[in-house]
């Protein structure tokens, strides 16, 4: 007895000792990890990332921007069913415990002890959850997850059970850039939280345990079975719904699809000038934030606009001829349009243009094509009458070309991507506020803007500039010059002799004659007359920089390089009297609760509203646009 009650004695000793060394450690471990957990009630004050909303002067959506997309929701806003939806499947008994699942944390100590798993089921709660989303990396370590249970049970002393579930859904990764369930119920079904059946709320419960394998887009089978097995008998099994609610909710077929917010107004070229004006006035993180953008951008002359340059390229392309498929691809003797639809992908559609590829041609002109969809048009003999033959004449199986929809319902047309390019530029000439802008035919097919970024010479129209410049400096328009062959001679004994379009010479004119016949001579003589320092200067006040205008005589003949944007802009001074006004485009900016925290008061050149309009403040000039610059009169 004696030596065994040593024994004992010797391993309770040793127990002891052991049992205050891992007491020691496992406190220390718990002062060094919780001295630098965050305060949790910062989370009261979480901004959820939101897309930025770009939108036309009466309202109507022109773009989102963001890198995620978030509809941030409150709990009153979510139907009980949906609920229980993500109880039954992350956390059944969130109402009742602390934060942390003890149940779960053993099943996982478990498994860790009795498998060769690395990682295994953690027993992570909502909370914890919530914890690892906010303040946690996802690195899977033992210091990590005792750092989430403390934070867990910090934050269930500090929020309550709602709130902490708020957080969660509004927070959790549902795929396709889907942040939050409410933006994945946009998304994946397009309807609002309370319109969704209990299928489809299954469904979105399933996803955040795998958001982007197992989203019911890119993966449905793995994503009807998590709905099926994981959520709904789930939910049966523990009475939230019937066994028969269960299988009636299980034999509905999956149906997901991507839903984009209706953009209402196709103004892509004016979009991406308002993102990055909100960049450069706000910060880099400004299209996470939830602003609403409102512009000056009129949403009817905007679609005339778009009509005006897609229809004109397409006419003057179409004078031009047919000049070929844009592609061809070699073709199985079996493919289906499943397979045909595959050479499809990465082409966009531009401007109503959308990509197809030939499936067949027959005997009586038609052809048969395919579109991305995998849905199959065909196109009549009339469909590229434009050229003055039949499709099939024009293309073989295996092309890829361009059709767009014609004027009767159903009616398909074969069509082309025009060579030439265009820009239009619509402004309201007394405050500068901009009504439509098109950068080129189409934004998809090519980014660059050539109504701000592509220099061209102006040419005739220009001449305008020149007889105001004259006019300040004596001239009228009855003033008399000579319309008649002129040859000038630089330093280096260089000639220059300018000619009329067409030749020919009229003599003497009056000026408004020659103005009106846009008579070269005339305008040359007339800048010789006047000093070519003088007119540069005097043409400056119009909104040109003087470094843009050519310091010699051709620049009577518009030989510049000025954007259609500055040259519309220069107009606006013949239009509202005189007075300068510089271009704007966005009016005012409201964030994500409604809260006005900007707004735009241009000065207005108006002869009948002087002294009203007030100042205006001077904001950042962005690629050669002046938001809201005060009006200056330009010389009288």
């Amino acid at each position: 007895m004696t030596r065994l009650r040593r024994w004992l004695r010797w391993m309770l000793v040793v127990f002891l000792v052991l049992a205050l060394v891992g007491a020691a450690v496992a406190g220390g471990l718990y002062f060094a990890i919780s001295a630098r957990l965050p305060d949790v009630q910062t989370l009261r004050d979480i901004e959820m990332q939101e897309p930025m909303y770009v939108y036309a002067a009466d309202g109507e959506l022109m773009a989102v921007f963001g890198e995620s997309r978030r509809t941030p929701i409150t709990m009153k806003e979510v139907p009980e069913r949906l609920k229980q939806a993500f109880l039954a499947t992350e956390d059944a008994r969130f109402y009742e415990h602390g934060g942390v699942d003890y149940k779960g944390i053993g099943r996982a100590v478990w498994l860790l002890a009795t498998t060769n798993d690395k990682r295994v089921p953690g027993g992570s709660t909502i909370t914890q959850q919530v914890a690892r989303q906010f303040f946690l990396s996802s690195e899977y370590s033992y210091t990590r997850k005792l750092a989430e249970i403390l934070l867990a049970r910090k934050i269930e002393q500090e929020l309550s059970k709602d709130e902490i579930f708020e957080l969660y859904l509004n927070k959790s990764f549902f795929g396709n850039r889907a942040y939050g369930v409410a933006a994945a119920a946009e998304f994946y079904y397009g309807k609002k939280l309370g319109e969704l059946s209990l299928d489809e709320m299954a469904s979105l419960a399933g996803i955040p345990k795998f958001p982007s394998s197992g989203n019911p887009i890119s993966n449905p089978e793995r994503a009807r079975e998590r709905r099926d097995f994981y959520v709904l008998q789930r939910m049966a099994n523990l009475g939230f719904i019937t066994q028969a609610e269960a299988d009636a909710a299980k034999a509905v077929p999956m149906h997901a699809t991507a839903h984009e917010p209706p953009v209402q107004v196709e103004a892509p070229y004016v979009a991406e000038l308002v993102r990055q004006e909100m960049i450069a006035r706000f910060g880099g993180d400004v299209l996470n934030k939830g602003y609403h953008v409102t512009t000056t951008i009129n949403a009817g002359m905007q679609t005339a606009a778009n009509l005006a340059v897609r229809d004109g390229l397409l006419q003057y392309d179409h004078r031009h001829g047919w000049h070929g498929v844009e592609q061809q691809v070699a073709l199985g003797a079996g493919d289906d349009a499943a397979a045909l639809a595959t050479h499809l992908r990465g082409i966009a559609g531009q401007s109503g243009l959308l990509p197809a590829i030939v499936a067949a041609t027959a005997a009586d002109g038609s052809a048969t094509v395919v579109m991305a969809d995998r849905s199959e048009r065909v196109l009549p003999a009339s469909a590229a009458k434009w050229t003055g033959k039949t499709p099939a004449k024009l293309v073989k199986r295996g092309d890829i070309v361009r059709v767009r929809s014609g004027e009767k319902e159903g009616e398909w047309l074969l069509d082309q991507i025009p060579r030439g390019q265009s820009a239009l530029v619509s402004l309201d000439a007394q405050s500068g506020a901009l009504k439509a802008l098109v950068g080129g035919f189409s934004f998809s097919g090519n980014k660059f803007n050539r109504a701000t970024q592509a220099r061209r010479q102006p040419g005739s129209s220009f001449k305008p500039f020149i007889y105001a410049a004259a006019f300040d400096k004596g001239f009228n328009p009855a003033s008399i010059v000579l319309d008649a062959p002129v040859v000038f001679r630089d330093r280096r004994g260089k000639t220059w002799q300018p000619q009329n379009d067409g030749g020919g010479f009229r003599g003497p004119m009056r000026l408004r004659e020659a103005l009106v016949q846009s008579r070269n001579l005339v305008s040359v003589r007339l800048l010789d007359g006047m000093g070519v320092d003088y007119a540069r200067k005097y043409i400056s006040e119009f909104g040109f920089a003087e470094a843009e205008l050519p310091p010699n005589l051709s620049m009577s003949l518009g030989t510049a390089s000025l954007t259609p944007l500055s040259v519309a802009r220069g107009y606006a001074v013949f239009a509202n009297g005189g007075s300068r006004v510089d271009t704007w485009l966005i009016d005012q900016v409201s964030d994500r609760d409604g809260n006005l925290v900007f707004k735009e008061n241009p000065a207005r050149a108006c002869r009948d509203c002087v002294g009203t309009s007030g100042g205006a403040p001077v904001s950042q000039v962005v690629d050669g646009f002046n938001f809201g610059a005060a009006a200056a009169p330009a010389p009288a």
